[in-house]
């Protein structure tokens, strides 16, 4: 079974290095939704694609289909954060969250969702864009380990044992689980 991809859209712009310029904002939106679409042929997993519409007056969250994507703007007084963390809990262990909010991701592992950073997942996009079905394995691998050093500095144990080249194991599962992606 495919794994359900949840993606904070305007954090994920912001990564790419399209927030802030208002002018073309519906513009950078739909270059990335064509290549949220692009990878969805690719790899096969079902996309939501969550933007912030709080500002606006309307009281109903309005949810479109483009190209195989999902897309979601929140209601009137909802932040795309809400939305995120209630797919979270609704899906569970079966989705994938890509955000680098931490109340997000937090949310997200406790229910049990795979959580990726927006910059992982550009990797990943950028990727499928140039047609690859994965990047080149040691800038992976030292990506996620930085960014998984980021998040929880691992004890240094001057007793353990074992193979002191190989990666701890929650890494290695880690970056298992994102070949998947």
């Amino acid at each position: 079974m495919a794994i359900h991809l949840i993606i904070d859209g305007y954090n994920l712009l912001g990564v790419l290095g399209h927030v802030g310029t208002t002018d073309d904002g519906e513009r950078f939106r739909d270059s990335l939704l064509r290549d949220l679409s692009v990878y969805r042929q690719r790899k096969g997993h079902p996309i939501t694609v969550v933007f912030d519409a709080w500002r606006e007056k309307t009281g109903t969250e309005h949810r479109e289909f483009l190209a195989g994507v999902e897309v979601v703007y929140t209601k009137g007084g909802e932040k795309a954060d809400q939305v995120i963390q209630r797919l979270a809990r609704q899906y569970g262990r079966d989705c994938a969250v890509v955000s680098s909010d931490l109340e997000i991701v937090s949310t997200a592992r406790s229910h049990g969702a795979f959580v990726m950073k927006s910059q992982e997942f550009q990797v990943k996009l950028q990727g499928a864009r140039k047609g690859r079905t994965q990047p080149a394995g040691p800038k992976l691998r030292s990506a996620s380990l930085m960014l998984k050093q980021e998040e929880e500095p691992l004890p240094k144990r001057p007793d353990k044992k074992g193979n002191p080249r190989k990666l701890p194991k929650a890494i290695r599962n880690r970056n298992r689980r994102l070949k998947g992606f």
